[in-house]
């Protein structure tokens, strides 16, 4: 007998219009209705009664049609209360995620809870790091573009412009680093203007990312560009800095980096400037490298844009223009360029050392021009092309575990296949997933049916080649990946050595050579890491980035401050180079934290400000490269628990009342009392447990970094584990 009533579980969740609908093509409905005129007409009068309210009042006042009429507001106000009543009709109810027992409910609300302290611990440690980094150039080489920790001394090897201090500025800010901010920006201010009018040669692309684009990055944070701290997701205010200030250096700087440009014969410019007279000249050989002239368009792009002078646009886009008509071999460009004939020189194809910032800044450069309209469309183009090329004539799997590499083609195409890959081509599964899903994530890009072939396999690719760069790292003693590695593949083997990490499944895959062992600080293996955390949100790569950082505080930091580069990452201990580069306070201590930092509770921030969703809320479609790899990940990441200058200042006071308030208390064999310590947090006062804290439905967040010093206290003695 067939169930006409309901109520049983079987109908529970059916909406009325499906209760009905069944009703009626039951047999026994259908034999009585469908026998008589009477119910045959009903039936069809239901039927076309629907088919109206469906069809005629959603064509007929459409809303497209209501938005050309302004007239029409009333009727589509009907119309909407129409489409909602058929939505309700329509509509089935959504089915309750089912329940967890209240005690496994109460273990997964534990969980998370751990996990946001202790990704706090970490990003705490982090900012410990670039602290410490600082320190040591303060001391040692203020001034200098470069810090050498183990003989405590500076260096100018990048033009003396302190590359250091500029470089590293917007992660202070980001850091929320008060003390280095204003201690950087004074000198800024006073040396670096002076330095601009009477320095000598420096070179083009050095002196643009990490210089200029320094500027550029601190004029936005500090509010310029009609931005402002909190939109870079930096609850913190910069008294007394003005954000005009770092326009002007900038633009001071590029009307002189210029020439480099005016000077070639050709769109592509000369490698090398001479700052205090305006002049240019070529590198020694007469050439350029591809990667160095095809790396200034963001920040140049940018400059055009805030400073409503488009010739530093003009200039910058005419190389990618003039590159776009040359030969290439299935997307890929030779590694030299001359500023003379414009021609490519050489076949020599890698994405290393020449090579690697080109193919990032194509995808780049679209991305933050996008907007402008379709004349740009070709650099996608272009970089789709070369990414099929990559993926045909590069890209290789290593023997006996397959590891995915990309080689090298030193005599072009027609010529033998090297194995050999730089940490430099690192950069690459991060450029990839962003290149694949267009600053989305790639559930969004999945779920919006998004994503081309192309796509799924780069983004395949992606993910395969951050595992190798992890690898390389893996491989070595310790846990820090050479300058430049090779792989096993079949039917060749370049002879050398193995990382020395006996453990690892790929020291057969792996060949690191003697003149190959050394690290130089490089950030591009972490920050490929954060792009992926970010596109995939797969919480393994922000846990591998974290590794790298542990390896990096385990054998480079210097105790009298700062961190070095290493010579041999195959040996414990390591000897080490004795220099600090610039990037690994601008990129690598500000990936980590940016990896570390963001709670896979919080919504993926946005990479680019394009109107859809993207990836990082600060980093603007109109922003440098610095811009772009230091703000892609601000958004919440020191925003909740930060506070504005003047609650810092409490709280500076706070910890050192604190901290004698508990070692009175150890004196006294006692555990601090967290009645007293967090008394006032939440509304009810009640919540004394730092665990108990964070669940709290009644806390104050605005307030709660002035009670955070006290919530680690109390988790240094125990209380929350």
């Amino acid at each position: 007998m067939q169930d006409i009533h309901y109520d049983n579980a079987k109908f529970r969740r059916r909406s009325p219009f499906k209760v009905i609908t069944q009703v009626l093509v039951t047999r026994r409905i259908r034999y009585c209705c469908g026998g008589c005129s009477t119910g045959k007409l009903l039936m069809l009068l239901m039927i076309l009664g629907l088919t109206y309210l469906i069809t005629h009042k959603s064509s007929d006042h459409s809303a497209s049609n209501i938005h050309l009429n302004s007239a029409a507001n009333v009727g589509h106000k009907y119309v909407k209360e129409g489409v909602s009543r058929i939505d309700r009709i329509w509509r089935k109810p959504p089915r309750l995620p089912p329940q967890l027992p209240p005690d496994e409910a109460q273990n997964v609300s534990s969980s998370l809870e751990d996990q946001r302290l202790h990704w706090f611990s970490r990003k705490q440690k982090v900012k410990e790091a670039f602290v410490h980094a600082w320190s040591g150039y303060k001391n040692y080489a203020m001034g200098y573009d470069e810090l050498m920790p183990l003989s405590q001394r500076g260096t100018d090897g990048l033009g003396g412009l302190g590359a250091t201090i500029v470089d590293s500025l917007d992660t202070a800010i980001i850091m929320g680093a008060d003390e280095i901010v204003y201690e950087a920006v004074p000198w800024i201010e006073k040396q670096l203007v002076e330095r601009i009018e009477k320095k000598g040669q420096v070179n083009l692309f050095e002196t643009t990312i990490r210089v200029l684009g320094g500027l550029l990055s601190a004029y936005h944070l500090s509010g310029g560009d009609k931005g402002t701290i909190s939109d870079s997701g930096i609850p913190m205010t910069l008294k007394g800095v003005k954000s005009e200030i770092f326009l002007e250096i900038a633009k001071n700087l590029a009307d002189r980096l210029l020439s480099a440009f005016s000077s070639s014969p050709t769109s592509i410019p000369f490698s090398d400037v001479v700052l205090h007279d305006h002049s240019a000249h070529p590198a020694p050989d007469g050439l350029s490298s591809t990667s160095e002239v095809s790396t200034l368009q963001l920040e140049f792009n940018y400059l055009s844009e805030i400073s409503g002078d488009p010739k530093y646009r003009s200039e910058a886009m005419k190389v990618l223009e003039h590159i776009r008509s040359l030969p290439k071999v299935e997307g890929l460009v030779p590694i030299y360029i001359s500023p003379h004939s414009g021609q490519f020189n050489g076949e020599n194809i890698r994405l290393g050392s020449r090579g690697d910032s080109y193919y990032e800044y194509l995808i780049k450069v679209w991305i933050q021009q996008k907007n402008s309209g379709n004349q740009l469309n070709y650099l996608y183009q272009m970089y789709e092309e070369a990414m099929r090329g990559v993926r045909h004539l590069l890209v290789r799997k290593s023997i006996p575990k397959g590891l995915v590499f990309v080689g090298e083609l030193p005599h072009g195409s027609k010529g033998s296949f090297s194995p050999k890959m730089d940490h430099l081509v690192c950069f690459l599964p991060g450029t990839l997933a962003l290149g694949a899903t267009k600053g989305i994530t790639k559930k969004a890009a999945i779920e919006r049916n998004l994503l081309t072939p192309d796509d799924l396999e780069n983004l395949k690719l992606a993910e395969d080649l951050a595992q190798t760069c992890v690898e390389m790292y893996a491989v070595a003693s310790t846990g820090l990946a050479p300058e430049i590695a090779y792989f096993h593949i079949e039917g060749d083997y370049e002879g050398g050595l193995d990382g020395g990490n006996k453990s690892s499944d790929y020291i057969d895959d792996i060949i690191i050579k003697h003149n190959d062992r050394h690290n130089l600080l490089r950030p591009e293996t972490v920050e490929s890491l954060f792009v992926l955390y970010r596109v995939t949100e797969d919480p393994k790569y922000r846990e591998w980035g974290w590794q790298i950082f542990e390896a990096f505080e385990k054998y480079t930091k210097v105790d009298s401050g700062g961190y070095t580069s290493l010579d041999d990452v195959t040996i414990i201990p390591p000897p080490r180079r004795d220099k600090m580069e610039t990037f690994f306070l601008a990129l690598l201590s500000r990936s980590t934290p940016h990896l570390c930092f963001h709670s896979p509770l919080q919504t993926s921030p946005r990479i680019t400000k394009s109107g859809s969703s993207t990836l990082s809320s600060s980093a603007r479609t109109s922003l440098s490269s610095r811009i772009w790899r230091r703000l892609t990940p601000t958004k919440r990441l020191y925003g909740t628990l930060q506070e504005s200058e003047d609650k810092q200042n409490s709280k500076k006071e706070l910890v050192v009342k604190l901290q004698q308030k508990i070692q009175t208390l150890q004196a006294g064999k006692k555990k601090p009392d967290p009645s007293l310590l967090l008394s006032g947090l939440c509304s009810h006062s009640t919540c004394f447990h730092p665990v108990k804290l964070i669940r709290c439905s009644k806390v104050n967040w605005s307030t709660f970094g002035k009670y955070l010093p006290r919530v680690l206290i109390l988790l240094e003695h125990g209380f929350g584990r």
